[in-house]
């Protein structure tokens, strides 16, 4: 299985490597849009990478403190799943993907490339 990159991270660290990024290569794109499901944000950013055309996602959305199955054991019945948020923690996660020209589409990249 492909192990994606997929790191934890905090602000501190985005906006260094977002800082990093700016200098270091030519940026393509820099956009921000709403979570999964209207629940946090997304922070974009595309540049002209070491790897061809690179995308950084910078993910923030509160922490779950729990979920919440509900479920009827009839034959046809949806599963419900409700999740309870925390108000003042959040959860913040880096993801890297390379552009691959041939399938027209973002393709994670391997943590392996990274050791």
């Amino acid at each position: 299985m492909l192990n994606l990159f997929k790191m934890p991270m905090n602000l501190e660290k985005w906006e260094q490597i977002k800082l990093m990024a700016k200098e270091k290569f030519d940026i393509q794109n820099e956009s921000e849009k709403e979570g999964i499901d209207g629940i946090g944000k997304v922070e974009i950013i595309e540049f002209e990478g070491p790897m061809g055309l690179m995308k950084l996602e910078f993910v923030i959305k509160p922490r779950i403190l729990d979920k919440k199955t509900s479920f009827s054991n009839r034959i046809g019945s949806d599963v419900k799943v409700d999740y309870v948020y925390s108000e003042d923690e959040v959860s913040c996660n880096l993801n890297a993907y390379k552009w691959n020209a041939a399938e027209q589409k973002w393709e994670g990249i391997d943590a392996a490339a990274f050791a």
